[in-house]
């Protein structure tokens, strides 16, 4: 055999295993029959009897190509999944090197500079219109995972990767070329060292809400918080065979089967999971959290498929030019220009649009990219409230929107120059007569007005005086009529403590050491805030089952049930010591605190509420376990859709706090909390991106003890202060006083 007949022959055989590989043992039939004509071909040609090996193998390439097509109508979700994992798959360098005309890697090549499994890249795309020829500039982001899979961590990005992002992502709006985002990560590396995991994919995701330059994401796999630190887009594309998921299948199979360390799901109940998690990118065009689908090749894109690559570009050029002609221009002018954009017969290389935008075009760019992630996952939530209620608040707010503009925008405004005006002239005047007068006081020994200092607030400490003998709420628990014993007992010494006392006088603070019992989410709201203050709102916004995951329904109701609240999240409006704010709590105990589409509506209308009203939002979280994995991409999308929210609410001038208690993990700290510049915690608070049993699982390491208590986020600088439970309610206040934004009610 000719060399070129025993690479063709050799890419059959590679073909063959990739199938076997993807398939896991299903379609042996088809898959045997074609290892069956492979090996006779080769038998035949051992022998010599091939009388014309080029049809010969042309037939046997027809054969293939015929079973994988009729193959690709029976891929599974779970076959996807494996499809994107295979050694085979295209990576990021295939496409820098097949789809754009040239690109050089920036930001670092090895372990030892910045993570090299997060890839930077200037890339040029090169497009004519007649016979001039014009040059796209254009900043490439995404994971990579091929080309050295060890090295490159396999897709799974450290923080100081995502660090490295994100200060590209500056560099691009600097520039003012376009962003090209392609995710291909099962996930990021769950390591809090510094800058930390959850913090870094958190400022990842606020800096994307607000980037002033078109940014398309393309998703291979897409893994959680990972695909999340570089997927909020103005556009966002599938590629067909990839999946978007907030879990693995195999950690979601963990879960629902309530696996110990060391035990692994079956593979039917994995094959179960991801179908009904919703994981395609026919399932996430469905949901709106995608904009298109690239179709693949038969049985998934890999290096050798040329002509996918062709097509790949010119919908990444496609997509760039949309957002730039929304961006811009007359709404007439604007559907003209998008409709001849999408003629499946146009060839964008031959047609050339400049990507510039003015100031104007820009502030465009950002409101729709905004607004489109502000109306995500609604209608996965459970919204209860009647007709007329909501249309009623709706009302209100328009109504109410001028004058809130009067008085704020105008009257507060000018009330503030004047005033600072005011301060200035009688400076001067106060000056001229110190000097004018001088000479009389040298004199007459006049003595100097005493001025008295005003008094400064400060973190008070807590000492006996302060005791409270009865707080506005009691745990349930103060009835055990027995003593327990702290867990730092071993270490500090800690004598054992009488129920009614820690959970009635002690506010569940062990008296020697000071560690903190968890208490019920009531104990804040009722001694945190002034009596008969708390106002909840949006309480009909009810926890569902938008996938229709299969015994969800029942679970959910049991947390119902056995709380008393509608979802995990409660949103209200209080007051300390008569200064007004918004509250969302996230409630440990409703399925841990996990965030669902009901939870981020409500947490979106809160800051909404904050911002219409000027009122301090202050997130406190009792508790979360994450993004509640049973309602899939509903879930994961309210990373960035909250992030936007909270984005606005600051640059509106708000004054956004978090107050972190028990246990926080994973998506929520890793986005719309993780990006306040106010984050505090409770002590004994657990933070951090991922649990002990996660990292462990996923990168083999035994993390040391207290390795997510709240000393170490401070440490790293993801908190900025540590609270005792007893001074939560002086410590706000004081926060309230001295820090927040420009345009509070009452500043």
């Amino acid at each position: 055999m000719d060399n070129n007949i025993e690479k063709r022959l050799q890419n059959l055989k590679d073909r063959l295993s990739y199938a076997r590989d993807i398939f896991a043992g299903k379609h042996d039939d088809d898959l045997s029959m074609l290892e069956e004509k492979l090996a006779e071909f080769n038998a035949r040609a051992s022998m010599g009897e091939l009388q014309d090996p080029y049809t010969d193998i042309v037939s046997l390439e027809d054969l293939f190509s015929y079973v994988e097509s009729r193959l690709e109508g029976l891929i599974t979700p779970m076959d996807k999944v494996r499809i994107v994992r295979h050694p085979q798959r295209i990576c990021l360098r295939d496409i820098l090197e097949n789809v754009y005309d040239n690109f050089t890697e920036v930001g670092g090549q090895d372990e030892h500079s910045l993570d090299p499994s997060m890839l930077i890249a200037r890339a040029v795309i090169t497009r004519r219109r007649g016979k001039k020829t014009h040059t796209q500039s254009v900043m490439i982001i995404g994971q990579e995972k091929g080309h050295g899979a060890e090295f490159r961590n396999g897709g799974s990005v450290k923080p100081w990767g995502n660090a490295k992002a994100q200060q590209y992502m500056r560099v691009a709006e600097t520039e003012g070329i376009p962003i090209h985002a392609y995710i291909f990560t099962p996930g990021s590396y769950p390591l809090e060292d510094y800058p930390g995991a959850a913090q870094q994919i958190a400022r990842n995701i606020y800096c994307m809400a607000g980037l002033r330059v078109p940014v398309v994401a393309v998703i291979s796999e897409g893994g959680s918080g990972g695909a999340e630190a570089i997927g909020l887009a103005d556009k966002r594309l599938m590629l067909s065979h990839g999946y978007y998921s907030v879990i693995s299948p195999e950690g979601a199979a963990a879960i629902e089967g309530h696996l110990k360390a060391g035990e692994r799901a079956t593979p039917e109940l994995i094959e179960h999971c991801a179908e009904h998690l919703h994981i395609t990118a026919q399932d996430n065009l469905q949901f709106g959290y995608i904009d298109r689908i690239i179709q693949e090749p038969p049985l998934g894109a890999r290096p050798n498929h040329f002509e996918f690559f062709r097509q790949l570009r010119q919908e990444v050029i496609r997509a760039t030019d949309e957002v730039v002609i929304q961006s811009r221009g007359l709404p007439g002018f604007r559907n003209l220009a998008l409709s001849r954009l999408r003629r499946p017969d146009i060839n964008l290389d031959e047609t050339y649009l400049r990507w510039g935008l003015s100031s104007a075009n820009k502030n465009r760019l950002v409101e729709r990219r905004q607004q489109k992630y502000l109306h995500f996952a609604r209608e996965a939530a459970l919204d209860k409230r009647p007709f007329l209620a909501k249309n009623a608040a709706a009302l209100r707010d328009w109504l109410s929107k001028p004058w809130v503009h009067l008085k704020y925008d105008f009257y507060r405004k000018h009330q503030r120059r004047i005033k600072s005006m005011v301060e200035e002239v009688g400076s001067e005047i106060d000056l001229i007569k110190s000097r004018l007068f001088s000479p009389w006081r040298k004199i007459a020994r006049l003595p100097a007005k005493k001025t008295q200092a005003a008094e400064l607030t400060s973190l008070s400490n807590w000492v006996d005086d302060q005791r409270r003998s009865k707080w506005n709420y009691l745990s349930p628990r103060y009835k055990i009529d027995r003593t327990l014993t702290c867990p730092n007992s071993a270490t500090y010494g800690c004598l054992d403590l009488w129920g009614p006392d820690l959970f009635a006088e002690f506010a569940g603070v062990c008296s020697h050491c000071g560690y903190h019992f968890p208490m019920e989410p009531e104990w804040y709201v009722k001694n945190v805030f002034d009596v008969d203050s708390v106002y909840e709102f949006n309480a009909e916004i009810e926890a569902g089952n938008p996938l229709n995951f299969p015994g969800f329904d029942e679970r959910v109701a049991q947390a119902k049930a056995k709380t008393g609240v509608k979802s995990g999240c409660m949103t209200f409006e209080a007051r300390i010591d008569g200064i007004k704010m918004v509250v969302a709590m996230l409630m440990g105990t409703f399925r841990g605190g996990s965030v669902g589409a009901a939870e981020g509506y409500k947490f979106v209308e809160a800051a909404e509420r904050a911002a219409k009203k000027r009122y301090p939002f202050l997130a406190y979280v009792h508790g979360t376990a994450g993004i509640r994995i049973q309602e899939g991409t509903h879930g994961v999308i309210q990373m960035p859709r909250c992030t936007v929210a909270v984005r606005r609410y600051i640059q509106a001038g708000g004054l956004y706090m978090v107050l972190y208690d028990t246990n926080s993990f994973a998506g929520p700290v890793a986005s719309f909390l993780g990006c306040s510049p106010y984050q505090f915690a409770v002590r004994s608070s657990n933070i951090g991106f991922a649990g002990p049993g996660v990292i462990k699982e996923t990168t083999g390491m035994d993390i040391p003890p207290k390795y997510h208590r709240s000393y170490r986020a401070l440490s790293r600088g993801h908190i900025q202060a540590i609270w005792d439970r007893r001074q939560i309610r002086a410590n706000l206040k004081q926060a309230l006083l001295t820090i927040g934004g420009r345009n509070l009610y009452y500043r």
